[in-house]
């Protein structure tokens, strides 16, 4: 989905969304972001954000991992400006985040100290033990994880989450030394469907725009 992240939605770009509501917490000191395109740093200034390095190509492309991102933005910072206390990743893709879910992130965080990083979690709608299946060599169908037993009810199957792009907060020095989220310590915060909306196609950002619309007539209301 080419330009999505300065796409229009409810009138400004879609990344203005997230550094809205970064710079509406007192306790996020810093926003900036991270990025090779100049019209997205260009549409993050005028949101407010800072923009002040551009991300390596190498670190920009699809197949790119998102964690070598976060790394060499915590290594430009610590590099330039010393060290900090969190990492706080928002993702532009979930706009309908709140601001009591990125904070959750961070008192989940602070709770804890053995913890490395916290992130947002949704129930998930399907799960591996009773309606996910992947497929054998012969093309036949079986469960991600059949349980021992046999389930006959999703009800009795293990809770599941789905992993969002809401807000993820971590502490700088893990994500400098691990290899990925799952190598530490993982909180999570749940975050309710309506808020979870990840919008990665162009369907789900016709449904964040029929979303914000229907908001929109609710408040006219």
């Amino acid at each position: 989905m080419p330009g999505k992240n300065i796409k229009l939605l409810a009138g400004k770009p879609l990344i203005a969304h997230s550094i809205d509501l970064a710079r509406s917490s007192s306790r996020i000191e810093t926003v900036i972001v991270s990025t090779d395109d100049p019209a997205i740093a260009e549409a993050a200034r005028q949101a407010g954000a800072e923009v002040p390095f551009m991300r390596p190509a190498e670190l920009a492309s699809d197949t790119a991992p998102e964690w070598l991102a976060w790394r060499h933005a915590i290594d430009w910072f610590e590099r330039e400006r010393g060290r900090f206390d969190v990492f706080l990743s928002l993702p532009p893709t979930s706009p309908f985040r709140a601001l009591e879910d990125v904070e959750g992130c961070l008192d989940a965080l602070a709770a804890d100290p053995a913890a490395d990083v916290a992130i947002t979690v949704r129930e998930a709608e399907r799960s591996p033990y009773f309606n996910m299946v992947s497929l054998d060599q012969q093309g036949y169908a079986g469960l991600v994880i059949p349980p021992a037993g046999g389930i006959s009810r999703r009800q009795d199957a293990p809770k599941v989450y789905d992993i969002t792009t809401v807000a993820y907060a971590a502490r700088p020095q893990f994500v400098q030394r691990a290899g990925r989220l799952f190598e530490g310590a993982v909180r999570t915060v749940r975050v309710p469907a309506e808020r979870a909306l990840d919008i990665d196609t162009p369907y789900d950002f016709e449904l964040a725009q029929a979303i914000t619309m229907i908001r929109a007539g609710r408040a006219k209301d």
